[in-house]
């Protein structure tokens, strides 16, 4: 047997690999005595099989078959002993003339090779490294919720400013039927909020679903509907009132305190402030991290300049999936992914080049703190270590699950990476104007 290799271009390559019948001769052999031996062919006893006779049935068959599994493993073997680095998998070369009827074959197979390039992380750039504060605007309004929740509900006879409504919406047209609960100060507007100051159970209140509350989100919740549904719904609604009750909000004492932190971590209301305030920030910063991580991925694919096996992968695309694609299918697929694969590949480049890697037992320890976080939303605040290691193992030995939690911690060591190696311009902000500013 040989194998060569053809480069066409810095890109692309032709492997060629030409069998001959002593390559897969005495294989092919002891397959077909393996037969003979358990054959039950009328006329003869098991094992009396002439050989000639099992040749005849399967020995096209099986010589075929041999030729294909040595192709295949000596295809592979060749890929890793020239260390070559390719895209997507090899493809075959399809030859009209092409014949089983010989015993030396010639196979041929495209290969997309992986392009050598540079990533430049040291020079400068407008790259945000947005910090998001708790203002003291959001630790009082936080406050007043935790106040709320916990306070005592009161009937009303008429609806007033900061009143809780529940009522049901209604638009036939649409078939929205849905009960739901709002404060009246959640609409937008005086109009609005005129319409319901007053208002008593049993009656039935005309609204206008468009810029209907402050909260863009608020309408989603409110009639049920999806995101988008929500965002350019401009419909009228009838309100049936079944309900006016206003919250009388609980004090802020040790009887409260000692609902919320059972522990005694917190006895007043500077220390409830201090808490909310690092609890929120801790979660605003996970967002500005996600942030900061798509900003420097655009960065990285936009300044790293490098070209792609472009026709040998839209090839690949038409047959790499459960549905085999057309040539236009696989253009569009690739004009979709070829951001991602690009990425993949700095990503790739930067890791090597800087020995960044992810050893099985920092995915454990991962894989524990995040089954640990979970277990404590549900009050297990101290589980034993025996406990999430039995889970933990559990959980990786789950394929998918395993490659979610594998991809979430190489993003937070190639972040933290980044944040050592990168410049980038700090910016601080309150929550509402980062969402402003990034989601615009």
């Amino acid at each position: 047997m040989n194998i060569t290799k053809e480069n066409v271009d810095a890109l692309n390559a032709i492997v060629k690999v030409d069998i001959v019948a002593e390559d897969y001769s005495a294989k092919v052999t002891e397959v077909l005595n393996d037969y003979r031996k358990k054959a039950n062919i009328p006329g003869f006893r098991k094992g009396n099989v002439p050989m000639g006779m099992v040749k005849k049935q399967y020995g096209k068959s099986v010589m075929i078959d041999e030729v294909n599994k040595l192709l295949q493993e000596s295809l592979n073997k060749f890929l890793v002993e020239e260390k070559l680095d390719i895209l997507g998998n090899p493809l075959p070369v399809m030859k009209d003339d092409f014949s089983w009827d010989t015993d030396a074959f010639s196979f041929e197979f495209q290969l997309g090779l992986a392009p050598e390039f540079d990533v430049d992380i040291a020079g400068k750039n407008k790259i945000i490294d947005y910090k998001i504060i708790a203002t003291d605007e959001l630790l009082e309004k936080e406050v007043e919720n935790i106040q709320s929740r916990y306070g005592n509900v009161i009937p009303q006879e008429v609806a007033e400013e900061h009143s809780n409504i529940t009522g049901t919406f209604v638009n036939e047209e649409k078939e929205l039927n849905k009960k739901s609960t709002f404060l009246v100060n959640d609409l937008k507007g005086k109009k609005n909020e005129k319409k319901l100051i007053g208002a008593k159970v049993g009656d039935v209140i005309e609204l206008d679903t468009k810029k209907l509350f402050e909260e863009e989100n608020k309408l989603q919740q409110i009639l049920g509907v999806s995101n988008e549904e929500a965002k350019d719904l401009d419909i009228k609604v009838t309100l049936t009132i079944e309900e006016v009750t206003k919250t009388e909000l609980a004090d802020l004492d040790e009887e409260l305190f000692g609902k919320l932190f059972a522990d005694g971590s917190v006895k007043t209301v500077t220390e409830l402030k201090e808490k909310i305030k690092a609890d929120a920030e801790g979660q605003f910063q996970q967002q500005a991290d996600q942030q900061l991580l798509n900003a420097i991925t655009e960065h990285l694919v936009d300044n790293t300049k490098f070209d792609l096996p472009a026709d040998f992968l839209q090839k690949w695309l038409q047959t790499a999936g459960e549905k085999e694609l057309t040539l236009e299918e696989a253009t569009e697929e690739y004009t979709k992914s070829e951001k991602g694969l690009r990425y993949q590949l700095i990503e790739g480049k930067i890791m090597k080049d800087n020995d960044i890697k992810l050893e099985y037992a920092e995915l454990l320890e991962y894989a524990k703190g995040f089954i640990k976080t979970q277990m404590a939303q549900f009050g297990n605040m101290n589980p034993e270590e025996k406990e999430l290691d039995d889970i933990a193992a559990r959980v990786l030995s789950n394929k998918e699950e395993a490659q979610r939690l594998q991809t979430q911690l190489m993003s937070q060591k190639l972040l933290g990476f980044f944040k050592e190696n990168m410049k980038f311009k700090a910016k601080e902000l309150s929550y509402e104007d980062f969402i402003k500013e990034v989601y615009k």
